[in-house]
């Protein structure tokens, strides 16, 4: 397995820690209703979920950046360098979202997204 292929694993199940966080304590969590319950959250615990659902609808570029990436030989040392540049954005992003630090947030945010189109310009 590629540095790449494992970061993409690692970020197919980064998501569900986002989730962790924002049902953390899970008070009067309600897993009958878990979304209506995660829409009524505030604070920690709402920015994590919007975090959680950024984090999934990031996935889809990303993996098809990297396996685009390895289907054409591009230089694997870059398409890992920079899928672990994405991971590192992604980890910050999430640390910014749940710390409400929105101007660095959206800076990390960018910077994933940079990697991700830097890896289909590897292609």
């Amino acid at each position: 397995m590629t540095i790449a292929y494992a970061c993409v694993l690692f970020m197919g199940l980064f998501p569900y820690v986002a989730a962790g966080i924002a049902k953390k304590g899970f008070e009067q969590y309600d897993n009958a209703n878990p979304r209506q319950w995660l829409a009524k959250q505030t604070g920690f615990r709402a920015r994590a979920n919007a975090a959680q659902a950024n984090l999934f609808e990031s996935l889809p570029l990303f993996f098809a950046a990297v396996i685009i990436a390895h289907i054409a030989n591009a230089p694997q040392s870059r398409i890992d360098a920079l899928a672990i540049g994405f991971v590192i954005a992604r980890i910050a992003y999430l640390i910014c979202y749940i710390a409400n630090w929105p101007t660095t947030r959206s800076i990390v945010w960018l910077l994933g997204l940079i990697c991700v189109v830097t890896i289909f310009c590897q292609v």
